[in-house]
């Protein structure tokens, strides 16, 4: 039987049918389960012909059906894994960071955050049985994090040859939380050109913190903040990626019990993280990761390196 294509739906022709692609959806199930406001608002549609879209959508695919515990097992048996460089925060993580989740790693200055993600840009390159994922990273960079060089100290520290493993990595600055929110359209280009299968977004809320200053922006914020999110869990799903994204760290003061840091965001973050690792300095090059949320797995913790090589065992 042949598969129902986007061009195939009523109201739906080839001009509507390359809005919709562009817009981010381009697979049946994610326009069946897209708001009509959404649908019209990306794709630049009327919300009429949106909804009788997203009605037809829903028919093909049968979106109202339940499935059983074991084939949702099965689906997610062709979930990836991605390496972190080290064998411990590996297994904290439940054999590495999943593939269609978000990871987000918090910390103050300094606690690794961005040595990870300079790793994991690597790592993605490897083949799949050395816990790589044979492909493509983005790196969107709001704080101007990205280093090159030492993307080539931890590429020829795995005997891989720095030319091409830059090749496969795509940076974009983003020069506020506007620029970051839009540069989403133009990853979804870059997907369809290539293999991404790791996005990284260093750092996930400082332009929002910087730019959104006092009580009466807050809702606004964490409005804005919350589709972009959406955007990066949509993407994450839709290829099979892992995204990771790094967040800062306030103090609470009203804490008067344990660590008073707490990440920005709020619930908006937390609710939509699929997991959380809180980062902290230890001694020398040493950090300390700890799982503080996850749908499956243990809280727990891992201590790892910092070195010219990457991230490895301490």
């Amino acid at each position: 039987m042949t598969e129902i294509q986007i061009e195939d739906l009523p109201n739906v022709g080839p001009s509507t049918a390359d809005k919709l692609r562009e817009a981010g959806f381009g697979d049946m199930m994610g326009l069946a389960v897209a708001s009509p406001a959404t649908v019209s608002e990306l794709a630049d549609i009327g919300e009429a012909t949106a909804s009788k879209i997203i009605s037809a959508a829903r028919k093909a695919v049968d979106i109202g059906g339940f499935e059983t515990g074991d084939i949702l097992l099965k689906r997610r048996q062709g979930l990836l894994k991605l390496t972190t460089g080290s064998k411990a925060f590996n297994e904290l993580m439940g054999g590495g960071l999943e593939s269609q989740a978000i990871i987000e790693f918090f910390g103050e200055f300094g606690s690794g955050k961005t040595q990870i993600v300079h790793q994991l840009v690597v790592s993605v390159q490897f083949p799949i049985d050395e816990g790589g994922m044979e492909g493509h990273a983005i790196f969107i960079d709001t704080e101007n994090t990205f280093r090159p060089e030492r993307v080539v100290q931890m590429a020829q520290a795995h005997d891989l040859d720095p030319d091409e493993v830059l090749k496969k990595i795509h940076v974009a600055r983003a020069y506020n939380s506007h620029h970051q929110i839009l540069l989403m359209d133009k990853v979804k280009e870059i997907a369809r050109e290539y293999p991404i299968k790791l996005l990284i977004v260093d750092s996930l809320t400082a332009h929002f913190r910087a730019e959104f200053i006092g009580r009466g922006t807050l809702a606004d914020r964490q409005q804005k903040l919350n589709k972009h999110i959406h955007d990066l869990q949509r993407f994450a799903e839709t290829n099979n990626a892992v995204v990771a994204v790094t967040n800062q760290v306030h103090s609470k003061p009203d804490a008067f019990f344990g660590d008073p840091t707490r990440p920005v965001g709020g619930h908006i973050v937390g609710h939509n993280a699929t997991f959380r690792v809180y980062l902290r300095k230890s001694k020398g090059n040493k950090r300390i990761c700890r799982l503080i949320d996850s749908p499956n797995l243990p809280d727990g913790e891992a201590v790892i390196s910092v070195t010219e090589n990457g991230i490895e065992d301490s």
